[in-house]
């Protein structure tokens, strides 16, 4: 149904008419989002990779319990006492979960080859050509002058 259904003052408060509108806007992209999705089959996507997996289902999960949260609203329903409420802190929890893990995978990484290079070289020790380069001609091997 469209706002235009329901223009006639007489069954809501006029003041909320902008809500209202509003509010059904966002349904319509809810619902857009949704049938989007829907259209997708589960074989494209198992091709993602397993961490967007997870982002994806629990994104799916969050939305969907957050409708059923409006649902239960709309029929006067304290959602604060429905089983609901649990699942989605439990959501939550595991989003938070997945966001440190795609954090940590984008967190620098050491390259060891680099590191020890770098080791290397900051702890560098002449070779044994420099060494008979510096010793100089006291400290090297005596010559017999005939």
């Amino acid at each position: 149904m469209e706002a235009s259904d329901y223009t006639n003052p007489e069954e809501y408060p006029t003041e909320i008419h902008d809500y209202l509108a509003t509010f059904e806007q966002c349904l319509g992209s809810v619902e857009e989002m949704l049938k989007a999705m829907m259209l997708v089959s589960r074989s494209d996507l198992q091709k993602l990779e397993p961490l967007e997996q997870a982002k994806l289902d629990l994104v799916s999960v969050y939305t969907l319990n957050s409708l059923f949260w409006v649902y239960l609203t709309i029929q006067g329903v304290n959602p604060k006492e429905h089983p609901v409420k649990q699942e989605l802190e439990r959501v939550k929890t595991y989003m938070n979960k997945v966001k440190e893990i795609a954090e940590k995978k984008k967190a620098s990484k050491l390259d060891k080859g680099a590191a020890s290079r770098f080791v290397r070289n900051a702890l560098w020790e002449p070779s044994t050509e420099n060494e008979k380069k510096n010793k100089g001609p006291g400290k090297g091997k005596k010559r017999k002058m005939d």
